[in-house]
C-alpha cells in the first residue's frame, strides 16, 4: 500500500506492472437483478463509466436507479492489463476503482446518471476519498463517446460553480474517453448486496447538482 507520507502519483507507462492476457472471471448474472453482467446488451441501451472512490457503494448507488439494467466493478484509467485487486491498490497500475453502468437512455438519461456521480462522492479530493487514500480513490469519469465527453465536461463547470459558491474547493475530477474497463473478481461484484453489512465509504459533499435536474426538482 501507500507510505502515508508520501502523496500518491500515477505511474509511467514504464513503471506499471505487467498484468496478465486473461480477463477476469466474474458470474454470468447480476447477483441483485439476474440481467447479464458482460456484453452483449440489449440495443437500445447505453453504457457509462465512473469512478467515485471506493467501488462498492457506488455501484450500489447506481443499481438502486431506476432505468439502469444492471451494473459492474471494474478497473479503468490505467496501463496495466487485467490488473487484480492487490495490484491495484499497490498503486502500480494506474487505475481507478470503476462502476460500469448499464442503462435505458429512454428511462434514466446519462445527464441524471451524472448528477448522481456529483452528488454521491467529494470530487475536490484529488487521490483520496475521506479516508480511503490511494490513486485507485480518483474522481474520474471514462467516456464512451463524444456526447457523453462533452455533456461530463458542461456537468464539471455548472457543478464547480456550486461547490464554489458553497466555499469548496477545486474539482479534480479526471474526463477522459475510456481505453478499457477490466472486470474486478467476482466477489466485488455486487458486494453490498452479498455482504449488507460491509463496509460503504460513500459520501457526498452535500452540494446539489443542477445537471440532470428537471424544472420541478430545481425550484424544490
Amino acid at each position: 500500500m501507500f507510505d502515508k507520507d508520501k502523496k500518491p502519483s500515477l505511474p509511467s507507462r514504464g513503471e506499471a506492472l505487467p498484468g496478465r492476457s486473461e480477463a477476469m472471471s466474474v458470474a454470468e448474472r447480476h447477483f441483485v437483478n439476474g440481467h447479464p453482467l458482460k456484453a452483449p446488451f440489449p440495443d437500445n441501451l447505453q453504457e457509462a463509466v465512473f469512478a467515485l472512490g471506493c467501488f462498492w457503494g457506488a455501484e450500489r448507488r447506481y443499481w438502486e436507479t431506476d432505468g439502469v439494467y444492471t451494473t459492474a466493478v471494474g478497473y479503468a484509467g490505467g496501463v496495466t492489463p487485467n490488473p487484480d485487486y492487490r495490484e491495484v491498490c499497490s498503486g502500480q497500475t494506474g487505475h481507478a476503482e470503476v462502476v460500469l453502468v448499464v442503462f435505458d437512455p429512454n428511462i434514466v438519461d446519462y445527464g441524471e446518471l451524472l448528477r448522481i456521480f456529483w452528488e454521491s462522492h467529494n470530487p475536490t479530493q484529488g487521490m483520496r476519498q475521506g479516508n480511503d487514500v490511494g490513486t485507485q480513490y480518483r474522481s474520474a469519469i471514462y467516456t464512451l463517446n463524444d456526447s457523453q465527453q462533452s455533456a461530463a465536461r458542461k456537468s464539471l463547470v455548472a457543478y464547480q460553480k456550486e461547490l464554489t459558491r458553497a466555499g469548496l474547493g477545486r474539482i479534480t475530477t479526471e474526463i477522459l474517453p475510456l481505453d478499457s474497463f477490466y472486470y474486478a473478481e467476482d466477489y466485488h461484484q455486487q458486494y453490498l448486496a452479498k455482504n449488507p453489512g460491509g463496509y460503504c465509504g460513500l459520501g457526498g459533499t452535500g452540494v446539489s447538482c443542477p445537471v440532470g435536474l428537471s424544472p420541478d426538482r430545481r425550484s424544490a
